[in-house]
């Protein structure tokens, strides 16, 4: 049976694989090799994707994205698709599912977002449980420097506090959509702002939202 993991693995492969190696992405600075090799090395080369949270590995990290990124584009794209190597955590369900679901569905927005004239996704009911579970568990922890009170609500009324705080900014939008605002894509999320204003476009703007 597949996972929402895998389904989304392959999304993002037939993404970066119709985009080519040279497409716009929303990750500031990256195009689609750029992106293609972040995920290549975070599954095959965890002694330096650490650098991404520890900055004495920053060093490593930035030399082993280069090999990486030099790399045949196709190739990397195959790499995402086939998956992680024998023996890799990411190899076992219940991790790749926790890792890699959220991540996965992100980039693929990354991709799919950054083009000219891009066209939505309708998410499955399914689906948009779980990313709102997951954000649910998330929230907190992304939205800790946040620079107004954040609270995101799905459009039947449930809301997750991501930042408590005053003035008060609400975010609401469907589970795929308040994701992509938590995660700093908020210029390309599509979701509705209630507050101050000034409290609005500092919640639009920061830079602080995200990984």
């Amino acid at each position: 049976m597949s996972t929402h993991a895998k389904r989304e693995r392959l999304l993002l492969a037939d993404l970066l694989e119709s985009a080519g190696p040279d497409a716009p992405t929303l990750c500031e600075g990256w195009r689609t090799r750029d992106l293609a090799a972040h995920v290549v090395l975070r599954e095959r080369r965890p002694d330096a994707a650490g650098g991404m949270l520890v900055k004495p590995l920053a060093g490593r990290l930035e030399r082993v994205q280069a090999e990486f990124t030099a790399k045949p584009y196709d190739e990397l794209v195959q790499l995402i698709r086939t998956g992680p190597p024998r023996f890799s955590p990411f190899g076992l369900k219940q991790i790749d599912e926790a890792a890699n679901t959220v991540e996965f569905y992100v980039h693929a927005e990354d991709v799919r977002r950054a083009q000219p004239e891009w066209t939505g996704r309708e998410l499955d009911p399914v689906f948009s449980d779980v990313l709102w579970s997951r954000l649910e568990k998330m929230a907190r922890g992304l939205g800790r420097k946040a620079p107004v009170g954040l609270v995101l609500r799905r459009p039947d009324g449930r809301t997750a506090v991501a930042h408590r705080g005053t003035p008060v900014v609400t975010v609401t939008g469907e589970p795929g959509e308040l994701t992509l605002f938590a995660m700093g894509r908020q210029a390309h999320a599509e979701v509705a702002l209630d507050g101050e204003e000034d409290a609005v476009a500092k919640a639009r703007a920061t830079r602080e939202l995200g990984f």
